[in-house]
């Protein structure tokens, strides 16, 4: 007898436990649903139905690479960051959310987030960025004309960076004139921000990325819009005290 009651006993604790496993995981819930006043976790992927990677939620320790159409290439540049990536239906990265903060041995901050928006397979045509470091700090918006990935893939960008590092760097500013000249790369059109001298602007630009008006109000108060050429020089300057 003593070995039936011991038998059902640990049988007894073996289904309260498969239970309170099966409750934890919704498997006794249709709707696979859990509440939760607090969790703590190293990464987070959120998946569809058939595994494929939407957004990822990560720490540094475990900030995944990029994703494109469903592989994850290495990214070691982004050792540093914490954030959050989009990922689309078919696997490619379509922006992201990265920060970071830290003072180093020699006493500089290194400190920083971007929140971006990509064209499809490309990169990114729309950002948030705000840096924090030695030099100086900056906030801007930024809105890019970025080519098809018909034209210019991931790929290719990051070939044209390999092949540009070959390169001595006069021919090196030669070669990626050249490429954005046959309209292989991306080009801002609009910066909105601070600048290092304190000043806060609106550049608008041409298809080249070359600045041709610009909205300029110093740290003194100084008010002016600029009308550029396309050599960058000012060709028209519009003050409080301009006269016609």
């Amino acid at each position: 007898m003593s070995q039936i009651r011991t038998f059902f006993a640990g049988a007894t604790t073996m289904a309260a436990a498969l239970a309170a496993i099966m409750t934890l995981s919704g498997a006794n819930d249709p709707a696979r649903r859990a509440s939760f006043e607090e969790i703590t976790v190293g990464r987070i992927n959120i998946v569809e139905p058939d595994g494929t990677r939407r957004i990822i939620i990560s720490n540094k320790a475990q900030f995944p690479g990029d994703f494109q159409q469903g592989k994850e290439r290495a990214r070691p540049d982004r050792n540093s960051f914490a954030g959050m990536l989009f990922i689309n239906e078919e696997g490619t990265e379509n922006g992201g959310l990265i920060q970071k903060g830290s003072i180093g041995a020699d006493g500089k901050i290194d400190a920083g987030l971007s929140l971006t928006f990509d064209r499809f397979r490309q990169d990114q045509a729309l950002q948030l960025i705000s840096t924090d470091g030695a030099a100086h700090q900056m906030t801007a918006i930024r809105i890019n004309d970025v080519p098809p990935y018909t034209v210019t893939s991931m790929a290719d960008i990051a070939r044209f960076g390999e092949d540009a590092g070959k390169l001595p760097e006069a021919e090196r500013r030669a070669y990626w004139k050249k490429l954005a000249e046959e309209g292989r790369l991306s080009q801002n059109r609009i910066w909105l921000g601070n600048t290092g001298s304190k000043n806060s602007t609106l550049q608008l630009k041409d298809a080249k990325g070359r600045t041709r008006m610009m909205l300029m109000v110093s740290a003194d108060g100084k008010a002016e819009i600029q009308m550029l050429d396309e050599q960058g020089k000012v060709s028209k300057s519009i003050t409080p005290t301009s006269k016609e």
